[in-house]
This record gives structure tokens, sequence and C-alpha cells, in this order.
């Protein structure tokens, strides 16, 4: 018996069905699924269904994050896109942040499959305008590649990927609160080192799989991401395999794109990108739109 998506979600994942087409939503490395629950209300009011589950070992306890790969990242994705697929013709894939890579990723195995991607805020390089070039240039290479990676970690400091002054405040409060359930609303804001070790290990995949991407991409990027910057974006556009690729630049917003002052926007622009190949995927490829 086929698994159902609803057995896939986890204690803190969602599904909204409200069309004939789905959305895969993918979260980002050390967050939740509460970070695409309003964009995924945007789209599904227009009439798509979205599905957003916990990536593996998320939501809990950092232990319980250290203990899994990103490989198991991977497939906690692609047992949920499965299961999509056997409700839905038609799933399309929206990932943010580390879950763009493992959208990619996801597109390069399941190629026709996939009617299309939408990756929010790529991360390949960590050198968005919040990341200094003595964090980049010698930090990180000590705490990854030396014994001190299974004592340091990672702590990222405000504004948190969000221009919001609102929305940043309210995570503000639940880090100073110390709320033993933080974890479940916004993720982790110190990543041990060991887990960004692996986020490197699932770029480098994402970056090789990238020749193997032939779906539809919509690439949507801040002009102020403060965590990746926008080479981030143009790497994406130069070295996938798509033919039709469109992108969305839009300012007035930082990386976690989800949840900040252009969310609403964002979610729109997906839609249309959605519907617009939602009963053309299987015609012949469009150009490359600037």
């Amino acid at each position: 018996m086929a698994t159902k998506i609803d057995d896939l979600l986890g204690p803190n994942g969602f599904i909204e069905r409200k069309g004939d087409t789905a959305v895969l939503l993918i979260h980002g490395l050390t967050g939740t699924p509460a970070e695409m629950k309003h964009f995924g209300r945007v789209m599904s009011r227009k009439g798509l269904t979205v599905a957003c589950p916990e990536l593996a070992g998320h939501c809990a306890t950092i232990e319980a994050l250290q203990a899994t790969k990103w490989q198991d990242w991977y497939q906690s994705i692609e047992a949920a896109f499965d299961a999509l697929r056997g409700e839905y013709e038609q799933v399309f894939i929206a990932g943010l942040s580390m879950g763009a890579l493992i959208a990619l990723l996801v597109a390069s195995k399941r190629k026709t499959q996939v009617a299309g991607v939408i990756l929010l805020s790529t991360t390949f390089f960590y050198d968005g305008w919040n990341v200094s070039w003595f964090k980049q240039t010698f930090l990180l290479p000590i705490a990854l590649y030396t014994p001190l990676k299974h004592f340091l970690h990672w702590e990222e400091t405000a504004p948190y990927g969000i221009k919001c002054e609102r929305t940043r405040a309210m995570v503000a409060a639940v880090l100073e609160n110390k709320d033993s359930k933080a974890a479940d609303k916004i993720g982790y804001f110190k990543t041990p080192a060991t887990v960004i070790l692996e986020s490197t290990r699932l770029i480098k995949a994402a970056r090789n799989c990238l020749a193997e991407v032939t779906t539809p991409a919509l690439i949507v990027h801040s002009t102020e991401d403060d965590m990746a910057s926008l080479e981030n974006a143009y790497y994406v556009e130069k070295n996938i395999a798509s033919t039709h690729v469109e992108t969305m630049y839009i300012d007035d917003t930082y990386h976690v794109l989800t949840l900040d002052k252009r969310k609403d926007d964002i979610a729109l622009r997906v839609v249309s990108f959605c519907k617009g190949f939602a009963n053309i995927v299987t015609q012949a490829p469009a150009q490359k739109l600037a």
C-alpha cells in the first residue's frame, strides 16, 4: 500500500488540499514548516494544494539534528514527493535556502515527474552582507575541517534573515524568552558545525546535479539577501540545464523570503508560474526569460 503524504508530514508539517495541482514546500536548514505556512496559505487560497513536511531531524532537539546526514534530509523530501505524486499528476517543488538545493536534487532525479522547481534564496555560498569576510575565509574552514567541528557552532545574529522589523522582533522575543518550544516555532539559530559540514556536502551534490535539471524553473532571490548574495541566483541561472528559466530579483526583503515584507508578492508570482505550467508541462519548453 502506497504511503500517504499525511503520514510523512511530522507533527509540525501541514497540507492544504485546494486544487488539482500540488506544490511541495521545503523549509530551510535548521528551520521549520512554520516558515512556509503563510506562504503556502496564500498559494492555497489561489487554488493550489500545498504540503510542507518536516525535514528529517528537524523540529526536535539539536542532538536529533546532529544525528542526521544530508541524505536523510533529502530522502524525507523524496518520499513526500513520491507520496504527492500518488495523489496528483502535477507536482511542483518550492524550496527555501538549503531547501532549494534539495528541490534541485529531486528534480535531477525525478526529471519530468517534477512539473517545475521554485528556488527561493538558493544558497550555494554563504556570502551575504551579514556574513563577514573573516568568518567566510578563516573561521568557517577551521570550524568545519578540524576536530573543533565537534565543539563549535554557527550563531546567526540579527537580522535573522528578516527585514520586517515586526517579524524580526517576534523571533527575537522567542529567543530571548528561551522558549522550550522554540525549535518547533522558529528553528535553531545556533547551528552545530557538524550540521554545517553536512550542508556543504549537500551544496556539492546540488552543484553537481544542476546539469541534470531540465524542468522549468523559477529563481527568486532578494537583492538585499543578508546570507546569500545574488551571485547564488546568477550561478543557478548560468548552470541549470532547464531551457525555461524565469527570474524574480526582488528588493525590500532579506533571506527568509517566505516570512519577510514581500512574501505575498512572491507567493503570487509562484502561483502564476505554477498555473502557467499546470496544463502545458508536456509541451516543448520555451526559451530562457530575463
